[in-house]
């Protein structure tokens, strides 16, 4: 009798075969068992065989250790080409990471985020920064006993060549062009106001050399000229081509090596607020809260009050564009300028309505108005109001 469990088959009471399943092939065994004969077909591949009357977990056993080793090198086999793969994707991503570092451009700042007061400041430290450019190659590093022998010598006059101003230029870069290394040079010559105003298609004059225009005024003597610049008289005489040291009122020289004040260059780059009144004047009311000066009531006061007599000239504390001219009950007669750099300026209280017209460029201290005392006031007053980029400041901290 032949009992098949699994892939287990009894071949006899005393004897059990492993067979496989894999490569089946007809063959015969004859057994004998109570005397009788039979056939059974069985497969190719005899593993082993052990005693039927042992106990049958040694066999499962060796069953499990056989696939256990089988599903080890099958992972193996497998592990082997991912973890190349791995190493490569490594490898690459690397790779990629080190491109972006090194690539990647530079911070930007962006200003539209930063606080008013913030701003200001920032603003200041550019312009400060500018000017230590513009005076940088003045003396740096240089002993004060050695300027003298180092002090260039001019025997050439000084000569001029046109430049048309094309889209996106900026005064330092066209300096930087010619070879100029003071950005109050192309300023000078070029009587520049404000350089935000640069515009294409305007015509500058570039000089042969670095140096400032100077304007005789009466009383003025080349010796005068020459302790104010620190510029020797016979290097002003050689480059204007002098043949004579009288000088006549509005005559131009070109002071070579010489630099604007910091003042006028400040006003020329249109970061320096002019004050919009002249004469004195007094404080009435300052920015920020207050108590409301007809009802007692707390509010928030959105520029600065200056007291002076009614009729007192009003002028435009920068260059710019009028943006608005009108009256309301609060303001009375109005006048709002745009300017180039972000900033805006308010003139209210106005003793009637301003000459100037809507679109129209004014300069830094064309005058826009008179005071007076219309609209929501109590006497003869200029209510000035500054804001930049949208956001109202007190005006007290660009007034220099």
């Amino acid at each position: 009798m032949v009992i098949l469990i699994s892939d287990l088959v009894y071949v006899d009471s005393k004897t059990m075969e492993i067979i496989s399943y894999f490569s089946p092939c007809p063959a015969a065994v004859n057994t004998k068992k109570h005397g009788q004969q039979g056939e059974l077909p069985i497969f190719s591949s005899i593993t082993t065989a052990v005693p039927v009357d042992e106990p049958l977990a040694p066999v499962f056993a060796t069953r499990r250790k056989i696939a256990f080793h089988t599903m080890q090198k099958n992972i193996k086999m497998i592990a082997k080409p991912l973890l190349f793969l791995y190493g490569i994707f490594l490898l690459f991503y690397g790779g990629v990471l080190l491109f972006a570092h090194f690539t990647r451009p530079a911070p930007v700042l962006d200003l539209a985020y930063l606080p008013s007061a913030e701003l200001e400041t920032l603003n200041t430290a550019m312009s400060d920064f500018v000017i230590s450019m513009v005076e940088q190659a003045q003396s740096e590093a240089i002993p004060a006993e050695m300027l003298e022998t180092l002090r260039p010598v001019y025997t050439e006059p000084v000569s001029y060549s046109q430049y048309r101003v094309k889209t996106g230029d900026t005064i330092s870069e066209i300096s930087h062009r010619f070879g100029l290394k003071n950005i109050s040079t192309l300023i000078s010559v070029n009587e520049i106001d404000n350089t935000r105003l640069l515009r294409s298609g305007q015509t500058l004059k570039i000089p042969s050399m670095d140096g400032v225009l100077h304007i005789a005024d009466s009383g003025d003597s080349l010796e005068g000229i020459s302790a104010r610049y620190g510029v020797t008289v016979e290097d002003i005489l050689d480059v204007n081509d002098l043949t004579e040291a009288a000088l006549n009122v509005g005559q131009k020289l070109f002071i070579p090596g010489a630099v604007m004040d910091k003042q006028a260059l400040r006003k020329a780059l249109g970061e320096l607020f002019a004050k919009p009144l002249s004469c004195s004047y007094r404080i009435t009311s300052y920015f920020g809260p207050r108590a409301d000066p007809f009802t007692g009531v707390a509010s928030s006061h959105t520029g600065i009050d200056m007291a002076v007599s009614q009729g007192t000239p009003i002028k435009a504390a920068m260059g710019g564009k009028i943006a608005a001219v009108g009256f309301t009950n609060v303001y009375g007669y109005y006048v709002i300028i745009n300017h180039e750099n972000g900033y805006q300026t308010l003139y209210a209280h106005m003793l009637r309505k301003s000459p100037v017209n809507v679109g129209q460029r004014v300069s830094q201290g064309e005058q826009i108005g008179l005071v007076g005392s219309t609209g929501y006031s109590t006497g003869p007053h200029l209510h000035f109001t500054v804001y930049k980029n949208g956001k109202l400041i007190d005006p007290l901290s660009v007034l220099k």
